[in-house]
């Protein structure tokens, strides 16, 4: 356990007070706007395209089209199926087909009126049904299903004659906005050799560098990516979004290129969370042991790649969540349409598939009259289980923890009366498990470098990028730590590929334990590294040296300083003090595509009140029990649960970036309601189940992402438990509850 894990963020006054300065905030001399023209169409042909008005307009100072892509046309994190600049067909209504850069961003707008683009509209496929029929026109050379996954075990028919208890439902997930603040932007500035800086905000600088060398046909090392810091992310900016026009127009122009999307322009182009359509067919005995489970997934994941095929091979992967089920049959689809392109989101696949499991579970203790929490303790997975797959995973009775944790929580609160006549209210409970990293069969490596700078600085540098998540906490807590030295120490380089080394994504949950692994790695060799030059300086034996705070000390009772790190980098004759690793994230030995390793666990107890008048849904408790190994940063650690339980709260009760033939509903946050102060709940207790198995070797897991699995079912139940109605879709509105009151003879006038 860290000593010091409850640090004060080292970034945090600074955004705090507004005083910190975002890549979206960079302003360079003689800079230019840039705006990208957008389909008008969700599906149709190009006929033809006219910049030459744009191009005589005064001010303009480069205009682009597909022709002006030097290398591949297309983008896309793993496969490059999105075009860069539309040549022939667009296929959803943030299809780029050309971009400007302009003096002003005045002038950048008024040039994009003048690109003249004829389009032949071609049928649109708004939903996965559409695109499946047999007639329906091919989106892709690969036709309309981007992928199939899939896990079978056991005799699913053996399983449902085995059952005396089944329960049958579809459950409807929404199409979910990230609304990060600081919407999708940045600065891209030229150099005379060719080559280019993005300062952008990105969740993986150097697979940006891969993917803008093959557009611009460059090599890598003429591309620098700058990525922190960011104003959020949660996965929306994993993917490639404004960077290859920022790139294209400054390298045509010879000038410095700002784009920073309108939120409108992000609404249009940015990446949404999955809609799901998830059909649970489910089995248990007399005994209340889940013998068979049947699951269906129907993925919408719009018009492009991205991340789909991996989103749904979570989905699948995670169906059974932590319980042990005999019988089972997962089928998953992710299909293409016209809609808004699907992809990377906190959670991945895990939320939607989790408020489905966990309804089925409340269903059939429904159904049995047996406890909810007494039917999950009848399935759980204990510490040696295997994982969701039937593979290999790292020994933990996370499950059984936070569960446990969760009954005594519940226990000890009493539920109250609605605060007036007119209200009621209900409580409920959910669980998840998350796995971390990437997942076997995927590349996920990681890295990390330590040094001594020229004026004494201990300088760990990650490919990483801070997201608003705090890793820059993590990094210092740990460092400092592990190597006995104090923050003044340390200076953290992070999110620039001209200095750090390539430590994989930030995404998957797994910054922290990537840290925690690399630090462990290297600190051994860096300090012998240190303590042998600090020896030689000064003429005493290493074995009577340790670094500590400001520098080497002398082991005695008094346990002097001997030597400062300045005084080390300045009097030392060897060449740089360097000590680097690379390594892979750890993953099952099993060979289960996309299987994953670490877990984390997650216990959520929610209590609702809801108005009989209106059918306004209040969460007025929100408390969640998370078993993720050691605490890092402890403030780092509450922020990323409370937060992400808040994002889940929307999700659940008043987010649905809603789609009318294949057209957003809602283009902006005027008519597309996210948490405010007022809806966050009054109580919200964090926590922290710190144990590990005896002999785990893994450390601290992350925890960017479990603090928002288990939210949306947990609400749903306290709802049944306030009214008797149980949701299978999100989000819940007012209407909906309206509705079930009056079916149930509850509503009030």
């Amino acid at each position: 356990m860290y000593q010091n894990r409850d640090r004060v963020r080292p970034d945090g006054k600074e955004k705090v007070t507004g005083s910190l300065k975002y890549l979206t905030d960079i302003s360079l001399p003689n800079m230019l706007y840039g705006k990208v023209l957008r389909s008008e169409h969700p599906h149709a042909r190009i006929v033809s395209i006219s910049t030459k008005q744009a191009e005589q307009l005064p001010g303009v100072k480069a205009v682009i089209t597909h022709q002006d892509v030097p290398g591949l046309n297309r983008f896309g994190i793993v496969t490059p199926d999105q075009p860069v600049l539309c040549e022939d067909v667009v296929r959803y209504v943030g299809d780029a087909v050309a971009a400007v850069a302009a003096e002003s961003i005045e002038i950048a707008n008024r040039a994009l009126d003048l690109i003249e683009v004829n389009y032949e509209p071609l049928p649109i496929l708004d939903t996965p049904e559409k695109s499946l029929m047999p007639d329906a026109p091919q989106l892709h050379a690969c036709g309309n299903i981007l992928h199939r996954a899939s896990f079978h075990s056991g005799d699913i028919d053996e399983g449902f004659a085995k059952s005396n208890t089944i329960v049958e439902e579809t459950y409807q997930l929404p199409r979910q906005m990230h609304t990060y603040m600081e919407t999708e932007g940045g600065v891209m500035e030229p150099d005379e050799h060719g080559g280019v800086t993005v300062y952008v905000g990105t969740q993986h600088g150097y697979k940006d560098r891969f993917q803008l060398s093959r557009i611009l046909d460059i090599a890598e090392e003429k591309i620098r990516i700058i990525s922190s810091p960011m104003g959020g992310s949660f996965g929306g900016k994993d993917e490639l979004n404004i960077q290859p026009y920022g790139v294209l127009l400054a390298l045509k122009s010879g000038l410095p290129v700002k784009i920073h999307q309108t939120r409108k322009e992000s609404v249009i182009s940015g990446l949404k969370r999955h809609p799901m359509k998830i059909t649970m067919k489910t089995g248990a005995n007399q005994q209340g042991k889940i013998v068979a489970h049947k699951v269906d997934i129907v993925a919408d994941t719009g018009a492009y790649a991205t991340l789909g095929p991996a989103i749904l091979d979570f989905a699948v992967e995670h169906s059974v969540g932590p319980y042990m089920i005999e019988h089972v049959a997962v089928e998953g689809i992710s299909v293409f349409t016209n809609n808004g392109v699907a992809g990377e989101f906190r959670g991945f696949g895990g939320n939607q598939v989790t408020f489905a499991l966990e309804g089925q579970l409340d269903r059939i203790a429904e159904k049995m009259n047996i406890d909810p929490i007494e039917l999950r303790r009848r399935n759980i997975r204990k510490t040696n289980d295997t994982g969701p797959m039937k593979h290999r995973i790292a020994a933990t009775n996370g499950a059984s923890q936070v569960l446990e944790h969760i009954y005594q929580h519940q226990k000890n609160l009493v539920k109250q009366e609605g605060a007036e006549d007119n209200k009621v209210r209900g409580m409920g409970v959910a669980i998840s498990m998350h796995g971390g990293g990437l997942g076997y069969g995927r590349l996920d490596p990681a890295g990390g470098q330590l040094s001594i700078t020229k004026d004494g600085k201990i300088e760990i540098a990650f490919g990483f990028e801070e997201a608003g998540q705090g890793i820059l906490n993590v990094i210092e807590t740990i460092v400092t730590e592990e190597l006995n030295i104090c923050s003044n120490d340390l200076q953290v380089v992070i999110g620039d590929t001209k200095k750090v080394p390539s430590s994989g994504s930030t995404t998957a949950s797994r910054g922290t334990s990537m840290v925690w692994h690399a630090v462990n790695r290297m600190k051994n060799d860096f300090q012998k590294k240190i303590l042998q030059i600090a020896s030689t300086i000064i003429g005493l034996s290493v074995d009577v040296l340790r670094l500590g705070p400001g520098g080497v000390y002398q082991l005695s009772q008094a346990s002097k300083l001997v030597i400062t790190y300045r005084e080390i980098a300045r009097k030392s004759s060897q060449k740089p003090i360097i000590t680097s690793t690379q390594f892979d994230f750890p993953t099952t030995p099993d060979e289960v595509d996309g299987g994953h390793f670490l877990y984390t666990f997650s216990a959520v107890f929610a209590q609702v009140e809801i108005d009989l008048l209106t059918g306004k849904v209040t969460v007025i408790d929100l408390d969640q029990t998370i078993a993720a190994g050691p605490v890092v940063s402890l403030k780092g650690y509450v922020g990323q649960i409370e937060g992400g339980g808040v994002m889940s709260l929307g999700y659940t009760l008043m987010e649905e970036a809603m789609m009318k033939e294949s057209r957003y509903v809602t283009e902006n946050l005027d008519g597309y309601l996210i948490p405010s102060i007022k809806d966050v709940p009054t109580t919200m207790h964090v926590t922290p189940i710190e144990d590990l198995d005896e002999g785990d070797v893994y450390g601290p897991r992350g925890v960017g992402e479990i603090g928002t699995v288990a939210v949306a079912p947990a609400i749903a139940k306290a709802i049944h438990n306030a009214i008797g109605y149980m949701p299978a879709k999100l989000p819940i509105s007012s209407e909906e509850i309206l509705t079930a009151l009056t079916e149930r003879g509850k509503h009030t006038w």
